[in-house]
């Protein structure tokens, strides 16, 4: 399953995030995949594409931030996917 999280920094300060990144890495659990990612041009926040099979992967690594973080997690599918689920009602 696809998620696209919505990361908003606390006080708008992406330091203490980027400091923690550089000294620990992402800190996701094994079997929770990053895609893809984009930071507001104000460091505000950051919109990713994570991947896992199981929701609480994304739950585990979401707790390893959320001192740092505020999340908004919604489940997504592609375009592809979604033109399919869309495909017999057109």
């Amino acid at each position: 399953m696809l998620y696209l999280v919505i990361e908003n920094y606390r006080n708008g300060d992406p330091v203490p995030v980027y400091r923690r990144f550089r000294e620990q890495g992402r800190l996701a659990p094994e079997g929770l995949r990053y895609i893809s990612s984009w930071v507001t041009s104000d460091l505000a926040h950051c919109y990713q594409i994570m991947e896992c099979e199981e929701r609480w992967l994304l739950d585990e690594w979401i707790s390893r931030w959320q001192d740092l973080v505020d999340f908004e997690v919604i489940p997504v599918v592609t375009s592809v996917d979604a033109q399919a689920l869309v495909a017999p009602q057109l």
